[in-house]
């Protein structure tokens, strides 16, 4: 038994390679690239540390070239759903008493692995099978999944040391329980970092987890399972079942020991599973815990002040930087009537710039979007604002899927400030801009908060404080993650907590302390060390 108290390591945000050309990282990756666009591998679900095969198979492809199979996974159903339950059940105890400092040590061994020998696996898995470049999988599927190991380790400990006062005589204490069932993580296929921090950081507070990633990430998720077991995470903590959404979905809701839900995804599937929830909510053991973050209609609002050389490159960066699929990419734009003519010829120009194409290719600023579905449903956008009379398209605007998904960077300009691309989550490198009077800056400012019903991210862009102070205040409830002079995209573990209300999600923070609060039930525990020895009070004395 342990008779210390520990002190983990101070975390420290992982620095990102630049894989410059003839750096050795950028070697090591291109080896690695080849390695694994040479071969086919088939993926099993890993349920109580066993691997499960159903012989219902699906695969995952590369979307900048999908004649290239990279897997075939093998989908589950209700049966290895209530497989994968029962792994959690008999994993639990076991794991919830084990000590928070050995739990604690296999994620930060989890991050060590990462930073070192499965640096390359991942980044290379996530860059040919979500298409992401070699800049956004390695501040991804690296950096910011070694950061949330490590950081979440250390806010667990912050977590644990908050103890209430105690007066003379006793001893008062609380214990962070895991929750009293299993936790559901359901997983997107844009950031492999979400794909790693969802289930672990509900396991890392005692929780056993069933695990059902996007289908279209199951090739990097295989390598996270792998990752998790070589650092030493015991079999049936982390089960994990792929398959189609309601297939995983609604066994998992309906069982009575759904004690939690974390889920990054769409809206209306979050809204659909707190539907069933709620009408389930007499037959589980516990109230569930429901944590989700769901998308955005992220903004950037430029005010007349504005440099407008750093309003074009965030405009780019955060419109176009993995082909607008983040959750947090700049979607809508305000740009003042004096700035227009300069900020749209820049815009055009810088925007044209762009390479597109294969990962491959380190030139390429670009790839594909993530499927056919995703191509369609952008298109769909792209085709609405071409036929329009309320909009123009001012650059891009091709779509091309005879090899891969690709979609132009394109920006829109529209007359009318509730067009529906001013409104809706598109998910993919679409930017609309609506241009306003200067001397309408706090009406504007009012129209970009009502126009969208999501609140994940925003900025301003200003030189003039009051200006900031302003927009600040009339956009208190338009984002989660408010940025000044810098693009609504790129948060960083311990740095900028995640995470959005209204349509956005619980707002529970991603990368926090409030994140993990939730994964577990507080118990308090009163100890008198001099219990009294006689019922009666001193005020009953009458003499």
């Amino acid at each position: 038994m342990y008779n210390n108290i520990p002190n983990v390591p101070s975390p420290i945000n992982e620095p990102i390679k630049s894989y410059k050309s003839g750096s050795p990282e950028k070697v090591s990756i291109k080896r690695m690239l080849d390695k694994l666009s040479g071969e086919a591998i088939e993926i099993p679900m890993i349920i109580g540390g066993n691997e499960v095969t159903s012989g219902d198979m699906a695969e995952n492809v590369m979307p900048h070239k999908h004649s290239h199979v990279l897997a075939t996974y093998h989908k589950g159903n209700a049966e290895h759903v209530m497989m994968a339950i029962g792994a959690a059940a008999k994993a639990k105890k076991n794991w919830e008493n084990m000590p928070w400092d050995a739990r604690a040590a296999i994620f930060l061994r989890a991050a060590e692995l990462l930073a070192g020998e499965y640096r390359d696996i991942l980044n290379a898995a996530t860059m040919l099978g979500q298409s992401k470049t070699v800049y956004q999988a390695e501040i991804d599927s690296a950096c910011e999944l070694i950061d949330f190991f490590k950081f979440n380790v250390s806010f667990m400990t912050e977590l644990y040391s908050q103890q209430p006062i105690s007066s003379p005589g006793m001893w008062n204490l609380v214990q962070y329980r895991p929750l009293e069932g299993f936790v559901f993580a359901v997983t997107p296929f844009n950031f492999t970092s979400i794909a790693g921090n969802l289930p672990t950081s509900a396991a890392l507070m005692g929780n056993t987890v069933v695990w059902k990633p996007a289908s279209s990430s199951v090739y990097s998720a295989h390598y996270l399972m792998e990752l998790l077991k070589k650092a030493g995470l015991p079999d049936g903590v982390i089960n994990i079942v792929p398959g189609a959404g309601a297939a995983i979905g609604d066994p998992a809701i309906n069982h009575p020991d759904l004690a939690g839900i974390h889920f990054t995804g769409s809206t209306a599937v979050f809204q659909n599973m707190w539907k069933t929830v709620g009408t389930n909510i007499a037959k589980y053991k516990t109230y569930p815990r429901i944590v989700g973050e769901t998308g955005g209609k992220d903004f950037i609002f430029v005010h007349p002040s504005s440099d407008v050389d750093e309003v074009v490159v965030a405009a780019v960066r955060g419109a176009f930087e993995y082909q607008g699929q983040k959750c947090s990419a700049a979607s809508r734009m305000y740009v003042p009537e004096s700035m227009w003519d300069e900020f749209s010829k820049k815009v055009i120009d810088m925007t044209s710039e762009i390479r597109m194409g294969d990962v491959t290719d380190f030139r390429n600023f670009m790839a594909a979007v993530i499927d056919k579905a995703a191509f369609n449903t952008i298109k769909g956008y792209i085709d609405f604002a071409k036929e329009s009379s309320e909009a123009e398209i001012i650059v891009g605007g091709k779509c091309d899927d005879s090899k891969g998904y690709f979609v132009e960077p394109t920006v829109i300009k529209a007359n009318d400030p509730k067009f529906k691309t001013m409104q809706e989550e598109i998910f993919g490198p679409v930017l609309t801009v609506y241009v306003y009077k200067d001397s309408e800056f706090a009406e504007t400012l009012e129209l970009c908060n009502t126009t969208s019903e999501y609140a994940l991210t925003g900025a301003i862009f200003s030189r003039d404080r009051m200006a900031v102070n302003q927009a600040v205040d009339a956009l208190r409830h338009a984002a989660g993650n408010f940025y000044i002079n810098d693009k609504p995209t790129g948060a960083v573990v311990g740095q900028q907590p995640f995470g959005g209300s209204r349509a956005s999600g619980t707002n529970d923070k991603a990368g926090s302390l409030q994140n993990l609060m939730r994964w577990v039930s507080v118990r308090t525990i009163k100890e008198t060390f001099c219990p009294p020895k006689d019922f009666r009070y001193p005020f009953m004395d009458e003499k």
